[in-house]
């Protein structure tokens, strides 16, 4: 194809579709028996039996539709040895194949295994050597790792690998134990027991590769269990695969679901946790940082709140409130001098009014008693024509009564005095 022609481009669905017609037409998938140990089995609500088929190496998942299983009087169950009947076609949405059972037979040969693994686990079950408050915790940092496993297979060589690779400076005491058929269980014992004994080893991983329920039955011995209870040093359990689960691991302190991972469980990444120390490291001297920047501004705020409370602040501080006080005195006292004045000015108008108003009517009175004054005088008598008659006493003269000739008199006019001689005197005859 040359680079400038374009290819076609499938969508998801295109090939998925592609790939369950490829299997519709291969007439070995469609009509198919394998034989496997049953794991995971679940009865769904609506009826439909959902399970996983496996052996020492694989495992492939599996469903049977509800109308199939109404057809079967037993239910099945995790462990059994079954040959099942199916085809095996392709789930479109997920992308995933499976194999549609359309029946189930039952081999016999691990029946009675399973039976004693459920009595085993109902025995140690109730008492109490599954009991979360009994697990001992895994050291977070490890320096001697012990391990009961084949002294070779893949299971020994990636928890040795994954633990130096983890912690290049870590300990490794291997104590190799037949781990499959009669003398296995008394093997994995000892080795718990002589690693447990040794008093140095911080963790101890017991465990195994995947296989049939007959290949991990020493496991499932209650001799194993009680070894694994009774050890005084903290134990991993990592038997089989992630699908596999025997005694031993409902009884030790940790469960891993494969050998593998008990060695991450059990020994830490050094690399991450110098990472982690690192990050540490960078964040608590953020935060000593910013703590003495905290306590900086804090001293600076004591100092400013010490300069302010102490002698000098509160003699300022009192300083400027007499300036204050000083300030409001002189404005109140000039508003009151002002209010006084506004005051005064007022009452002294007032009181120039009423001063007018006495002086009118004093004024008034006494132009009245002037008046009268005046009308009731001796010089207005006179300045009218009337005359002021005394004798040679000075005594006023009212009468002729007192009179005689001879007598001297004085008559007083309004411009002058005359001097008289009485020659006669002559009463009335009709007195008043």
């Amino acid at each position: 194809m040359a680079m400038t022609d374009r290819p076609y481009v499938y969508t998801v669905t295109q090939v998925n579709h592609h790939i369950n017609v490829l299997f519709q037409q291969d007439l070995a998938l469609n009509a198919i028996f394998v034989r496997g140990e049953l794991s995971n089995v679940k009865y769904a609500s609506s009826g439909h039996l959902y399970f996983s088929l496996k052996d020492e190496k694989s495992q492939i998942r599996c469903a049977m539709w509800a109308s199939d299983v109404r057809k079967r009087k037993e239910r099945v169950r995790d462990g059994e040895s079954v040959t099942v009947y199916g085809q095996i076609a392709v789930y479109e949405r997920d992308g995933t194949y499976q194999l549609y059972a359309k029946a189930i037979r039952s081999e016999g040969s691990t029946g009675a295994l399973y039976e004693r693994y459920e009595v085993l686990k109902k025995k140690l079950l109730e008492m109490g050597m599954f009991d979360a408050s009994y697990k001992k915790p895994i050291p977070g940092y490890v320096r001697t790792l012990g391990v009961v496993t084949a002294r070779t297979g893949a299971a020994v060589r990636d928890i040795i690998n994954i633990s130096r690779r983890r912690n290049p400076g870590i300990r490794i005491i291997l104590c190799p134990a037949v781990v499959q058929g009669d003398q296995a269980p008394q093997s994995i014992v000892d080795g718990i027991e002589a690693l447990d004994a040794l008093g140095c080893v911080d963790v101890i991983i017991v465990g195994r590769g995947g296989g049939s329920i007959e290949d991990l039955w020493a496991f499932n011995e209650e001799i194993v269990a009680r070894a694994i209870w009774n050890c005084k040093t903290p134990v991993i359990s990592a038997v089989g695969h992630e699908t596999d689960t025997t005694i031993a691991d409902y009884v030790a302190d940790l469960r891993a679901p494969t050998p593998s991972a008990g060695a991450e469980l059990a020994v830490a990444d050094m690399a991450s946790v110098l990472l982690q120390l690192q990050e540490k490291e960078l964040r608590q001297t953020q935060l000593m940082r910013r703590a003495l920047e905290r306590a900086k501004q804090l001293a600076g705020q004591y100092h400013l709140m010490l300069r302010l409370n102490g002698p000098e602040g509160r003699l300022q501080q009192s300083e400027q409130f007499l300036l204050n006080a000083s300030e409001r005195m002189d404005r109140a006292i000039d508003l009151r001098l002002k209010e006084a004045a506004a005051l005064s000015d007022r009452f002294g108008e007032l009181l120039d009014r009423r001063i007018e108003d006495c002086l009118g009517r004093f004024r008034y009175r006494l132009e009245l008693s002037e008046g009268k004054l005046k009308a009731l005088s001796p010089s207005a008598k006179l300045e009218a024509g009337y005359a002021y008659i005394e004798d040679e006493n000075s005594a006023a003269v009212r009468s002729v009564s007192g009179i005689k000739a001879g007598d001297e008199l004085r008559i007083r006019l309004k411009d002058g005095r005359i001097r008289v001689l009485v020659r006669e005197v002559e009463a009335d005859e009709t007195p008043r």
